[in-house]
């Protein structure tokens, strides 16, 4: 059976109104037109839907079971009319994002708060998750966006765009300072216990690549959960961490820790933006995408 939706939506009016007058009103036509209506859908479900008379209508058994349905799906649809309505103007919506530890800190904390003073009305959704966890956050299409450091291991529809580079340093606390005053090689840094993050992450396999560059297998001695537990963790004297240069700066001043120089230099990092190409993003999504990237907010996209 196919219904013109017009019909049901006439209907909808002419029965919570319980006046075709009204209907009329409210929908812009006239009274004619709406009865037309009315006895059409009537025709094409077979069935009396409407008892008029001269106080207005009012609904036969069959109208009342078709109203029940009717009432919900015309309601959901203003509803979305609505928040649709708010989003073109940017003042309702939300925008998840699945983000690493080093990310976050390093950079889409300062994004989030632009967006947030240009757009305080949109809702900011953050979860905190290793590089693998958001990249299956975001294939699973529970985020909008992922965020997070290389290297990424982004495949098929997911689309990397590199957004900023930071420099890891190793660190270590006042047990190790006297290495402060030498540069280390990766082989001599074997000898030392070593704090990483663990296996299951991106950052554990850069160091992996790292150490088989020059012939070495990496080991942890003490394994993180996150990039923020292994400021702790040196500065309590369990080993020898690489961290973020920005994340270790206020404890290298403080002199809670100590940099240690490596012959070997560490490559260069990046923060990524992975999004799925594959999907399409709101407009709330689309903003926070151009504040990421260092555009415009408002200006048009290709």
């Amino acid at each position: 059976m196919n219904v013109n939706y017009e019909y049901y939506r006439v209907f909808y009016y002419a029965a919570k109104y319980q006046s075709l007058t009204k209907a009329a009103d409210l929908l812009g036509s006239n009274q004619p037109n709406v009865s037309r209506c009315m006895s059409k859908l009537e025709q094409e479900l077979g069935c009396r839907l409407l008892l008029r008379s001269h106080r207005g209508v009012s609904l036969t058994p069959e109208g009342e079971l078709l109203f029940s349905h009717v009432q919900v799906a015309c309601e959901h649809l203003q509803t979305a009319e609505e928040e649709l309505s708010g989003s073109r103007g940017l003042e309702t919506g939300s925008v998840s994002i699945g983000a690493s530890e080093t990310a976050l800190h390093v950079m889409l904390l300062q994004k989030m708060r632009e967006f947030r003073m240009r757009y305080p009305s949109i809702r900011l959704q953050i979860t905190n998750d290793s590089t693998p966890q958001a990249l299956a956050a975001l294939r699973g299409g529970r985020v909008d966006f992922a965020v997070v450091t290389t290297p990424t291991g982004a495949e098929g529809p997911l689309r990397e765009v590199q957004l900023g580079s930071f420099q890891e340093i190793l660190v270590g606390g006042p047990k190790f300072s006297a290495l402060a005053a030498r540069k280390l090689t990766l082989r001599e840094l074997m000898e030392f216990p070593l704090i990483l993050l663990g296996k299951e992450t991106m950052t554990y396999r850069f160091y992996e690549r790292l150490f088989l560059l020059h012939n070495l297998s990496v080991r942890a001695d003490t394994e993180a959960a996150t990039a923020d537990q292994i400021l702790p963790l040196v500065k309590n004297d369990l080993g020898l961490g690489f961290l973020p240069e920005p994340l270790a700066l206020d404890a290298l001043k403080r002199g809670e820790v100590f940099r240690i120089p490596l012959a070997e230099p560490i490559p260069e990092r990046h923060i990524c933006m992975v999004k799925d190409s594959s999907r399409i993003l709101s407009i709330a999504a689309k903003e926070f995408e151009k504040i990421l990237c260092g555009k415009t907010p408002g200006a048009a996209t290709g």
